[in-house]
């Protein structure tokens, strides 16, 4: 099932015209495959280059900063503008490196839109991930519309949110510990030193960690 989750829980580059919410996937979708057969992940320096590509078709496409916003909840408001800032950054590259991984996994799964809804600025594109065992598994991107352009703001697989799943995670990180908990226990996910890393305010023993 990982396998099948790897190629469909990143998006890639958006329609240079502007498309339907479907289009908008769709696209998306071919361009992550073209990325992931691009690269031989054997070769020197190949992973890097391949997951900065995947990163750069993503930003693209997803709501960054409004993801980060409701993944934090309550806690933005508690926020200032650098804090949030600093925030948005690192839940980018957790988002991103959390799921390169597993799109470099991709085996060559199918997967069918079934349907779309638009209401308004809003809409749902459903579709279904359909392994090589045949197990079907459902796959919900919700977008928003900003201008003329869709944009991907949460991804539902099985029913269940990721934005909903991270909040519920960090949330607990948070009244387990310390916002700076959280703070470091990204950092330490994007690869900065344990010294850079470092929490300002000290963790209880009992540190919740982030599921990757």
């Amino acid at each position: 099932m990982e396998k099948a989750l790897a190629m469909w829980l990143l998006l890639a580059a958006q329609p240079a015209a502007p498309a339907t919410p479907t289009q908008v996937v769709q696209t998306a979708v071919e361009h992550a495959v073209l990325a992931v057969q691009e690269y031989d992940l054997e070769k020197p320096g190949a992973p890097t280059r391949h997951r900065g590509q995947i990163q750069r078709i993503a930003a693209q496409v997803v709501d960054f900063p409004g993801m980060a916003r409701r993944t934090l909840g309550a806690h933005w408001q508690d926020r200032t503008a650098q804090e949030r800032d600093e925030f948005v950054r690192l839940f980018k590259s957790f988002f991103e490196r959390a799921y390169a991984g597993r799109l470099e996994k991709y085996s060559g799964e199918r997967i069918v839109y079934v349907s779309e809804t638009v209401d308004r600025d809003s809409s749902t594109v459903r579709s279904k991930i359909i392994t090589s065992g045949g197990t079907e598994i459902p796959l919900d991107y919700r977008l928003r519309l900003f201008g003329s352009r869709w944009t991907v703001v949460d991804i539902a697989i099985s029913g269940v949110s990721l934005v909903s799943n991270y909040r519920g995670q960090f949330n607990r990180v948070i009244e387990t510990s310390s916002y700076e908990t959280l703070l470091s226990d990204l950092r330490l996910k994007r690869g900065d030193s344990a010294a850079t890393a470092r929490p300002l305010v000290r963790p209880v023993e009992a540190s919740v960690s982030l599921a990757r």
